[in-house]
């Protein structure tokens, strides 16, 4: 374990590739910097002694005043499609790739300094993050985590009091985000708009080599396999927000990753009374990004990554391949809500089965994850009173009720295994937008960060009781209710 930030490696397999595909970029200091929060989980997957984080280097190294040793730091290059729309100039214009480093298992893991000043693709854009999105951002790569969803991390949130302009004056932080890879969709689209199609090829070798090592380079079809993982992966992606309640809020192209995990965390929203239509981003007024669409958004999004691989990749067989996106995200979808439910065992009615229920918790205005949490306490006895709910004295929940009762006893379902085994699929905790809110007040007014922590320390087990904890399980309160974020955040 690394007990001196200054003995940290830092390699830099990007900057490798060439200018092609970034920017050198220098990290603008922020002045009088100061640590709001260290994550002693991710540190220790980066085989860094939490107590590096007490070093002076440390803050220094994070908050753009020195650069860590043997760092190359480059802005990675890209474009997208935002909001269907194509655009060319975007990139990295307020994050720096520092380097890469190996993790305790020999992985390659990104530094990515979020917030840290202008770079060449920086537009007329100040380059910088605000402490309210920083905190979001940290918080919620947490919680993703916790849950069991792939994501970035994060290091460490160092705040400034330089101010920065948004819709009002707030003041600046720095965020040092950890993945195996930030290359997204979007690190494609500008090499396939300027004609460079070995660019092309060596991007894909990279991440190919990289993030996708049962792939052979040997392998004359390595193209075609890789772009049938892309597509899986983010099927199951797809599928793993869409069960837990996740929107993105903005499922741009730069946003997607190849490798698929969940990245740039903006208006995102867990979803509290469930609506289908639940979007927490009030920029999207046509409601392109809803929770419901996201499936359907992310296969729009392959097939324009499909067309910008086109120089290198068979275009017969990427039709194949996306014709199987929807298979393979019902399949995923359809598994996790068969365990949401308790179910072991896999029936032909089983998607009308959580179809219906879903309709019922849309009508009723039912709580996601309090709900699903809860009918972990429902019982095959009939004698027995379910768990109350909203619902209860529905006619259709009395029917749906009466229909998973006889499901569950066609597989001989046990009360007590099955409980067991839907509170460990079933969150009783989420990243609610009233506690994110609560985190941020606490910390631009008052200087008081416990709350970050408190809530990272929750939200790294979800699934465990908590009891000291129970407020955050329960409801929002009625200003904390159906929260809208834009953009900014």
């Amino acid at each position: 374990m690394i007990d001196d930030i200054k003995d940290i490696k830092i390699e830099n397999t990007y900057a490798d590739l060439g200018p092609a595909f970034y920017a050198d970029a220098r990290p603008t200091a922020i002045s009088a910097p100061y640590l709001v929060a260290f994550n002693p989980d991710t540190a220790r997957m980066l085989n860094l002694a939490p107590a590096v984080a007490n070093q002076p280097e440390f803050l220094a190294y994070f908050s753009g005043n020195r650069l860590l040793p043997g760092s190359k730091p480059v802005a990675m290059r890209y474009t997208g499609h935002q909001f269907g729309q194509y655009n060319p100039d975007i990139g990295d214009g307020r994050a720096i790739l520092l380097g890469e480093v190996r993790d305790r298992d020999g992985r390659l893991q990104d530094l990515h300094l979020k917030g840290a000043g202008r770079t060449a693709y920086a537009r007329i854009f100040d380059g910088r993050a605000v402490l309210r999105s920083s905190i979001r951002e940290y918080l919620c790569g947490e919680a993703m985590h916790g849950l069991g969803i792939p994501t970035t991390r994060s290091l460490c949130l160092v705040g400034s009091d330089d101010p920065v302009q948004r819709e009002t004056v707030e003041t600046a932080a720095m965020l040092v985000r950890v993945a195996p890879s930030h290359v997204r969709f979007g690190s494609f689209e500008p090499l396939y708009e300027a004609g460079e199609t070995e660019h092309i090829r060596r991007l894909a070798d990279y991440v190919i080599q990289r993030n996708f090592p049962d792939i052979s380079k040997e392998d004359e079809d390595r193209y075609v396999l890789w772009f049938r993982e892309v597509v899986r992966r983010t099927a199951r992606l797809m599928a793993q927000w869409q069960a837990v309640g996740f929107t993105h809020g903005v499922m741009n192209t730069d946003n997607m990753s190849i490798p698929g995990l969940t990245i740039d965390y903006g208006p995102y929203g867990f979803m509290e009374a469930y609506a289908p239509g639940y979007v927490p981003n009030h920029s999207d007024r046509m409601g392109r990004y809803t929770f419901n669409r996201q499936p359907s958004i992310a296969l729009w999004n392959l097939r324009v990554l499909a067309t910008v691989l086109s120089p290198i990749l068979d275009k017969s067989a990427a039709a194949d391949i996306l014709e199987g996106f929807a298979a393979d995200f019902e399949t995923d979808y359809l598994n996790r809500m068969r365990k949401k439910l308790g179910l072991r065992e896999k029936m032909d009615s089983d998607a009308d089965l959580v179809q219906d229920l879903l309709k019922i918790m849309a009508d009723a205005g039912l709580d996601y994850t309090i709900f699903f949490r809860s009918l972990s306490n429902f019982t095959t006895r009939t004698q027995t009173p379910d768990s109350a709910c909203s619902a209860a004295t529905r006619p259709e929940f009395t029917r749906w009720r009466k229909a998973y009762r006889e499901r569950l006893k066609a597989e001989n379902s046990v009360d007590a295994f099955r409980k067991s085994a839907m509170d460990r699929i079933n969150p009783k905790f989420i990243l609610r937008s009233y506690m994110a809110q609560v985190a941020i007040q606490k910390a631009t007014e008052e200087r008081d960060y416990s709350e970050i922590d408190r809530l990272r320390e929750l939200l790294s087990t979800p699934f465990d009781e908590h009891p000291e904890m129970a407020p955050y399980a329960e409801e929002p309160p009625e200003w904390g209710r159906n929260i809208e974020l834009s953009c900014s955040s």
